[in-house]
């Protein structure tokens, strides 16, 4: 059965051109992360690869989409993030675990406290806590760094907008300048690509990994 391909549109169609614009914003912005944000992620990275080289391993927490770029950029560490590198696993956790233990501490404690807990039951001095939030004011995003920092931990934070409260409980940051929360993620996610690649490479290069 031959399916019919929808029409191609072209013209004035004004839902093209919020299409156009928007891909016009994200360019936009990544050209600003080019132009004044490039040497955070190399100095986040080498945060990150020392902490590593010393037995540490790397927590990651967000909400919603931030969540899922945690589980994301820890994947690519615990598995594999460019088809042209084997390498040994990198130690990295998504704290958004399991629905069970989500949900039984949003009902015995709060959703709140859920990112501190985890952070507490498995942080350990010399680990890194990556936190990600879009407008920086995520309450449990927020006492997970605090918790961090308690702990012995080093906060690294990928924010937005101004930064918001979680700025101010971060080690180091990389706040995206804009408020549009698409946007942000967008960049979040283009960071994390990039912190994960030199992260990578810093690890084989120091020979803490090896390439199989």
């Amino acid at each position: 059965m031959t399916i019919a391909q929808p029409p191609v549109r072209t013209g004035t169609d004004e839902r093209i051109e919020s299409v156009r614009d928007l891909f016009r914003r994200s360019i936009e912005l990544k050209q600003k992360l080019i132009e004044g944000h490039a040497d955070r992620v190399v100095a986040m990275a080498d945060i990150c690869v020392d902490a590593l080289c010393k037995g540490g391993k790397l927590l990651l927490c967000g909400n919603g989409g931030s969540a899922a770029d945690a589980q994301h950029l820890a994947a690519e560490m615990l598995v594999r993030l460019r088809p042209d590198v084997n390498r040994d696993g990198v130690p990295a956790i998504a704290l958004a675990l399991d629905a069970s233990s989500m949900t039984a501490c949003g009902n015995d404690y709060s959703f709140e406290v859920y990112f501190e807990r985890m952070t507490r039951a498995l942080g350990r001095p010399g680990d890194v806590l990556i936190g990600i939030t879009t407008s920086g004011r995520s309450p449990n995003v927020i006492k997970a760094m605090q918790a961090a920092r308690q702990i012995g931990m080093t906060s690294l934070g990928l924010l937005g907008g101004t930064g918001g409260p979680a700025l101010a409980e971060c080690d180091m940051a990389l706040v995206v300048p804009s408020t549009e929360t698409g946007r942000i993620q967008e960049g979040h996610i283009a960071i994390g690509h990039a912190l994960m690649e030199l992260i990578e490479d810093g690890l084989i290069a120091r020979e803490a990994i090896k390439r199989c």
